[in-house]
């Protein structure tokens, strides 16, 4: 093994431990990665950049467009009105119809918006029907990837690989490549998810507010400000029940009104009534001493927030959103946003009080109180997905025709082989400007940069491994480990090592990191590499065992209020029936 070698080895060590660990985010972490490289001279500056002007980087970024034009369209919405309408007829039918409808639309749009629409709505059905949100969002999650597996188009990891086949020569695989291998997924997803899967999940009774949800009763309250009360005559943020207790002064009405000037600036005065976020049994022993006085025939709830100027709501912290490694206070929440956060769920456990210097992370669900003025920023903001919207954004019904016809077009120009999938994206994406389905500011803010630089960042790390001979060295280890059982048994094992990687780290991390060794796995063993490709694309996209795997589950673990270990209940025997599914079939459909 040379030095080169040994280099690349340690960067994919170090690599691997940061993507686990999110010690950085994912997009640093291919930087750094790529930088390291760049540095030793591993590859050369136009190798090391060579990620960013790669087929599936520019692909990704323009399916990001696409997707976005159909959300802004109310394509997708129109899509969640159909799935509530079935739900009238039974719970299984509904539930099956939206998993169906979940994945068909995943299959040629980014799931993460799909995911995201349907959210409040079946949020909203659970609530009307008295049904367990845990039963709804961990099947349209996982529906999101199995259609999601279909298509090419269908996830960034399945335009990588292709990309990657493409950069040693192979054919580039086909927009329906996918699509047998992929339907047998959906179908036998679905079926386990209604026999076997939610009857997994456990039945958590639906709340009826907000309030009631995060358990703000023993934390929300009002109080009244006596004339004795050190705190008359001086700005909240100076006072002594922000300054020694900690409290949290949401509001202060005066006379029976809000004052809708900036909380913290307001300098108190006898007889205001304080909305006040706080452990109320410490405030109750500490009232004499405070020259407050309790309402006592307060009780909190989500209508003492939904006035003329105020409402509050629930928010998910987005996959990639620039909020995640960063904390409530560390990242300016309240001013940044205009919002006041009231509680957090982080990791399956609730926070009502001391969460300020909490890591935040995606899939995290915030309650947050704003003002009625602010509510469209904060709808607007990439860093969250609103779960519990207040009133219908506008949409551009009058461009649904025009843009479902104009992404039906990319769809057929690459399937026909009329336009590379690339070419006719772009194509696509500009389309959509010009028609009015999206404007330019949409587009550039429809990409996910995140993705974008971790695609750019990590493509480097597997040039380095064609480069050096890592590849090859992995592989013939591989081969010589396992070759005797046949090539059947490196689809096998191929698809297990990207299954337990995608589990804890980034699909597209996991892809340009094996694939290059199965590539050169299927040249020593002189049989036809797609079958590997296969399924590392396949179990890259087929993460059910963690809420972090995959971005859709971090999405529902906050607002389904789910624990880790509900994942691994339901997914652990999924990711078996497909891994033995993948062993059997792949060599079928895409034959040595």
């Amino acid at each position: 093994m040379t030095i080169d070698m040994l280099i690349v080895m340690a960067v994919i060590v170090l690599a691997v431990i940061l993507f686990a660990s999110e010690k950085l985010p994912v997009d640093l972490t291919a930087i750094l990665v790529m930088t390291v490289l760049l540095l030793t001279g591993i590859v050369t500056p136009s190798e090391g950049l060579s990620g960013f002007s790669n087929t599936a980087t520019i692909t990704v970024g323009a399916m990001f467009i696409l997707s976005s034009a159909l959300q802004k369209t109310g394509a997708v919405v129109f899509l969640g009105t159909l799935s509530s309408k079935i739900f009238k007829f039974n719970f299984w039918v509904g539930l099956v119809g939206t998993m169906i409808l979940v994945g068909t639309a995943s299959a040629f749009v980014n799931n993460t918006p799909v995911v995201a629409v349907f959210i409040p709505i079946l949020l909203g059905l659970a609530h009307t029907n008295k049904i367990s949100p845990s039963r709804l969002l961990m099947p349209i999650s996982f529906a999101s990837m199995f259609g999601g597996v279909c298509t090419l188009i269908g996830t960034s990891t399945n335009i990588l690989v292709s990309s990657i086949a493409v950069q040693h020569g192979l054919p580039a695989l086909g927009m329906f490549e996918f699509t047998r291998m992929g339907l047998v997924f959906f179908g036998v997803g679905i079926l386990y998810m209604t026999l076997f899967g939610v009857r997994l999940i456990p039945f958590r009774a639906p709340e009826e507010n907000l309030t009631e949800k995060y358990l703000m009763h023993d934390y929300l309250t009002d109080i009244i400000l006596l004339d004795d009360a050190k705190s008359v005559g001086m700005r909240v943020a100076d006072s002594p029940l922000v300054k020694d207790l900690e409290i949290d002064i949401l509001e202060v009405i005066r006379n029976g009104q809000r004052l809708l000037v900036p909380v913290s600036d307001v300098v108190l005065k006898e007889n205001d009534l304080l909305r006040v976020r706080c452990d109320i049994a410490q405030l109750q022993e500490l009232k004499d001493r405070m020259g407050i006085q309790m309402k006592s025939d307060c009780e909190i709830s989500d209508g003492d927030f939904q006035c003329d100027a105020l409402t509050l709501t629930e928010v998910v912290v987005a996959p990639n959103s620039r909020l995640v490694g960063k904390t409530i206070k560390s990242s300016y929440f309240r001013n940044v946003f205009r919002a006041t956060a009231l509680a957090l769920r982080h990791r399956g456990q609730l926070y009502n009080t001391g969460f300020a210097d909490t890591p935040l992370r995606a899939g995290d669900a915030i309650l947050v109180e704003t003002r009625k003025e602010n509510y469209e920023t904060l709808r607007e903001n990439k860093s969250f997905v609103i779960v519990s919207d207040i009133e219908a954004p506008q949409y551009r019904k009058d461009k649904i025709i025009s843009a479902v016809m104009i992404i039906a077009g990319v769809i057929v120009t690459a399937a026909t082989g009329i336009l590379p999938i690339m070419v006719g994206a772009i194509i696509g994406s500009v389309l959509l400007v010009v028609a009015g389905c999206i404007t330019l500011e949409e587009a550039y803010d429809a990409i996910d940069w995140k993705v974008i630089f971790l695609l750019g960042g990590i493509i480097s790390l597997g040039v380095a491994l064609e480069k050096t001979g890592a590849a090859m060295y992995l592989s013939d280890n591989l081969i010589r480990f396992l070759g005797g059982w046949g090539p059947v048994a490196i689809v096998a094992v191929l698809y297990l090592m990207t299954s337990l990687l995608t589990e804890t780290m980034s699909n597209n991390a996991t892809a340009v990191l094996l694939a290059p060794i199965a590539i050169s796995a299927a040249g020593t063993m002189g049989v036809s590499p797609t079958p590997f490709l296969m399924a590392i694309a396949f179990a890259a996209s087929a993460s059910f065992m963690t809420p972090v795997g995959y971005q859709t589950n971090a999405m529902i673990y906050g607002v389904g209020r789910y624990k880790f270990s509900d994942f691994i209940k339901v997914g652990s025997p999924l990711n078996l029936i497909f891994w033995i599914l993948a062993t059997l079939l792949i060599p079928y459909f895409f034959p040595f």
